[in-house]
């Protein structure tokens, strides 16, 4: 099968769990016999893992994307000139700085990028086009999320290449935008769903949200939980002399680093679990520096600096150790996670988790078995869950055990693209 999938960068080193599951996913169709491009849109892909084709040009290079939101100018300019702005380098720079334009200027060109054909960067979506037309044509094109819906229509239109589309975290982003945007491009990405032939979900309580905000019919969405190379992934010692609690994210207050750093407080002054240590990992953006520094601050104030460690990003290699090194994890995130796949790479390590009750979690344990749950964005809630399980170092070692097990048996990444094969060929079947 010759597929062609459209997927956005990140442009910078920290855990980004869809970015994994897009790079997963795109190794074991390679791995499985079938012609996969992936093209990179807004920024270069970061993976340490494999190779990412840096020789395909970015497609709706963040900087030419920005300049033609805002200027008529750049909506005209020559293909020469935005090369220069499609500079790898110089992208990986601009993701570096982060935070550098508002909410509302996101939600802008989100809306923009929505219209598609009739939207600012009109001249990207045929220049994208043009590049497609050129190659022998895919027989799918899988888009990496809702977001990139603008592009479909005239794709279709130009092409007549069925598109799938997955499912992933969206409304975290469109939630975030400011009213009358937020309403605005709920609808558009409601609008444009029509022109998908098929979506793949990463979870059921992911699918029956987006059913409901897109108005999707629920046959339409297909669940196909994320999966990982299994390959590395070795039982952890689960230490209890002294324990570590991990955390494997993005390291901001969204994720619910700041909860954690509170139950570590607690946990520590309880002193029923001596010597518990806590290992924080993922990488940030410039924009998380004021956010750490307050957390530094404040495990210095109460004394507990030398017992925590910030880590920066992982590469593959050290993840998988630095998995090994703990007795659990917990990434308590503050919003309803769509999946989670740090809970995936923890399990897969013997390492159980806790974790909040909402969003993917309750599915996720309910099907793995690996962890516990606790009521959200409460530290003292989190923290008597955590203590509970660490006073208890046979529990630790089963829930591990049995997690294990579960993502052994269940989320390999051939396991990931069987299901996403089986959309694509009732997708293909349906296009005959």
């Amino acid at each position: 099968m010759r597929i062609v999938q459209l997927i956005p960068g990140s442009g910078n080193a920290f855990y980004c769990e869809n970015c994994l599951r897009d790079s997963n996913l795109f190794r074991a169709l390679r791995e499985q016999g079938h012609d996969v491009i992936r093209l990179p849109l807004y920024l270069p892909i970061m993976s340490d893992e494999f190779d990412c084709h840096s020789d395909i040009s970015i497609f709706f290079g963040g900087i030419n994307v920005y300049l033609q939101q805002k200027s008529a100018l750049f909506r005209k300019t020559p293909r020469w000139i935005d090369r220069i702005f499609d500079s790898p380098r110089l992208l990986k720079w601009i993701a570096g700085m982060g935070g550098m334009m508002k909410v509302e200027q996101l939600g802008d060109m989100t809306l923009s990028m929505l219209r598609g054909e009739e939207g600012r960067q009109v001249k990207e979506l045929n220049r994208l086009v043009t590049w497609l037309a050129s190659r022998e044509p895919p027989d799918i094109i899988h888009i990496s999320n809702a977001l990139l819906v603008g592009v479909v229509r005239f794709i279709k239109r130009e092409l007549g290449v069925p598109v799938v589309c997955s499912l992933q975290d969206e409304d975290i982003w469109v939630d975030a935008l400011p009213e009358p945007q937020r309403h605005t491009v709920w609808e558009s990405l409601a609008q444009r769903a029509a022109d998908i032939d098929a979506f793949i979900s990463v979870s059921e309580y992911y699918k029956d949200l987006m059913c409901d905000r897109l108005r999707i019919p629920a046959d339409r969405v297909h669940v196909v939980y994320s999966g990982i190379d299994l390959e590395g992934y070795r039982q952890a010692d689960l230490p209890t002399h002294p324990p570590v609690v991990g955390y494997l994210e993005r390291q901001c207050r969204e994720k619910g680093l700041g909860i954690l750093v509170e139950a570590f407080v607690i946990l520590r002054r309880n002193g029923r679990v001596p010597g518990v240590r806590l290992r924080i990992a993922g990488g940030k953006l410039v924009e998380d520096d004021p956010f750490l520094q307050q957390m530094r601050r404040r495990l210095a104030d109460e004394g507990f600096s030398g017992d925590v460690e910030f880590l920066s990003n992982l590469n593959y290699e050290d993840r998988l150790a630095f998995l090994r090194s703990l007795s659990i994890m917990s990434v308590p995130a503050e919003h309803k996670e769509a999946f989670g796949m740090y809970v995936i790479e923890a399990l897969a390590s013997g390492v159980p988790v806790v974790q909040p009750r909402h969003g993917a979690f309750p599915e996720l344990l309910g099907v793995t078995g690996g962890g516990v749950l606790y009521e959200p964005n409460d530290a003292n809630a989190l923290a008597t869950a955590i203590e509970t399980l660490l006073l208890d170092p046979e529990q630790v070692r089963e829930l591990g055990r049995r997690g294990r097990e579960a993502v052994l048996e269940n989320f390999g990444a051939e396991r990931m693209v069987q299901g996403v094969l089986r959309v694509f060929e009732e997708v293909m079947l349906a296009a005959i």
